[in-house]
């Protein structure tokens, strides 16, 4: 059946409405990436959007009305994804160094399961249920494994790193778990890395996480009720980089479950996905206020920049390389020009792209850096030189919500206290 593709959103529109620089977010988009993970993994296998890459209680809201569960790290991101109507039982919440008080909402929301990255976790919360007198709370203990990931992306396990227990450690722990009364290990997480945009990657990681967890569960005597194996898919944002095999991953996925399937029909699966999920579907659009020359490159001066979108500097990586940038005024004009685009920032490093190739750029045109809609405003500092944190707008079957108000002066002074020393 042919499906005809919404237009692209009206930005010039956009910015009139609702001023720049702002972020442009497609319902449509955010669909249809829910829609090609969801068609790849097997059935039984839960997403988990973690809310760390886009935050926006309407998003998460679109995509846990699509079916999407929530992996949250904070005490807002839990509040969050329940006010945006996410069941308790469809959350899990995961992140090292963890409040009583995010140990206590965790418990109170009867959540599907608290992560926890160490046993000395673990004992916290085995205490504050204790104390109340509750029914043993549901814990995944999140496993740093001996092996490192398959395939290029930001390795996250494997190393020594802040998260989670190290495998030797939980494999020697059945003793000090069997002596916890408060809380019932129900089974393991592993998060191996992210950005992995080769499919036999994923589907490589997913293979050896779900063997450990097998293997730790015969270690600790425990029923393997449910297994978290991250995930990490990414998507393409620079020149030779293509999005992830979607059908192959569903080739693989689909053996490798089975065959796990067979020995455990009833252990929960849970795959996470931030990056791939939203990033796709976002526009962070800025107007350029200024057109400058410097010892022969020429600059566009935007009235936004990395406080907005820091992933764009390049964080993480050896050399900047530029994600996508479309001149939103003269998309079909061809590229005659090269400019480096900046935003208003008194620092070297605000950087959006660096001698993209465009049409030419005059003051008052907008530009859109795509693929922005993950790790966007709320990964980025947006309070430096306090120009703020900008609006968001949802555009959903061609019309648009505003889904977060800019900020203003009042707003950010309105916090701070004047007091005069003389």
């Amino acid at each position: 059946m042919h499906t005809t593709q919404p237009p692209a959103p009206d930005y010039a529109g956009l910015a009139e409405e609702f001023t720049t620089p702002l972020f442009v977010y497609e319902a449509d988009v955010l669909e249809r990436s829910h829609t090609q993970l969801r068609q790849a993994l097997p059935d039984g296998v839960d997403i988990m959007y973690s809310l760390k890459a886009n935050p926006n209680i309407s998003v998460c809201a679109l995509l846990g009305s699509l079916g999407a569960g929530a992996e949250v790290s904070s005490h807002t991101e839990l509040v969050t994804a329940l006010r945006a109507g996410v069941a308790p039982s469809d959350i899990i919440f995961l992140g090292p160094g963890k409040s009583d008080r995010e140990l206590r909402e965790c418990v109170d929301a009867g959540i599907a399961a608290l992560v926890c990255e160490s046993l000395e976790e673990v004992e916290r919360l085995d205490a504050l249920v204790t104390r109340r007198g509750s029914a043993p709370f549901p814990v995944m203990l999140r496993v740093n494994p001996s092996f490192t990931a398959k395939g290029q992306g930001l390795a996250m396990g494997g190393k020594p790193r802040q998260f989670g227990i190290d495998e030797a450690v939980v494999r020697d722990a059945k003793r000090r778990l069997a002596d916890l009364t408060g809380v019932r290990v129900t089974g393991v997480h592993a998060y191996m890395g992210t950005r992995f945009l080769d499919h036999t990657s994923v589907v490589g990681n997913t293979e050896r996480i779900l063997g450990l967890a097998e293997s730790l569960a015969a270690d600790l005597g425990i029923d393997l009720e449910a297994v978290d194996f991250g995930g990490g898919l990414g998507v393409a944002y620079f020149a030779g980089e293509d999005d992830p095999d979607m059908a192959g991953l569903g080739r693989g996925m689909h053996e490798v479950v089975a065959d796990f399937r067979s020995r455990n029909p009833r252990c929960r699966l849970m795959m996470e996905s931030g990056r791939f999920l939203t990033a796709r579907a976002g526009t962070y659009v800025v107007r350029i206020r200024e057109v400058k020359e410097s010892m022969g490159e020429l600059f566009a001066v935007a009235d936004g920049g990395t406080n907005h979108h820091m992933a764009a500097v390049g964080v993480g990586s050896f050399v900047k390389r530029d994600f996508p940038v479309r001149h939103l005024d003269a998309p079909d004009a061809p590229a005659t020009h090269r400019y480096s685009v900046t935003g208003p920032l008194c620092t070297p490093n605000d950087l959006i792209v660096k001698k993209a190739a465009l049409p030419e750029v005059r003051p008052g045109d907008l530009l859109g850096i795509g693929r922005s809609g993950a790790y966007g405003p709320t990964a980025s500092p947006g309070l430096f030189l306090s120009h703020g944190y900008p609006a968001e707008v949802l555009v959903h079957r061609g019309r648009a919500h505003l889904v977060r108000v800019p900020d203003t002066t009042e707003d950010l002074l309105g916090r701070q206290r004047l007091v005069r020393l003389r």
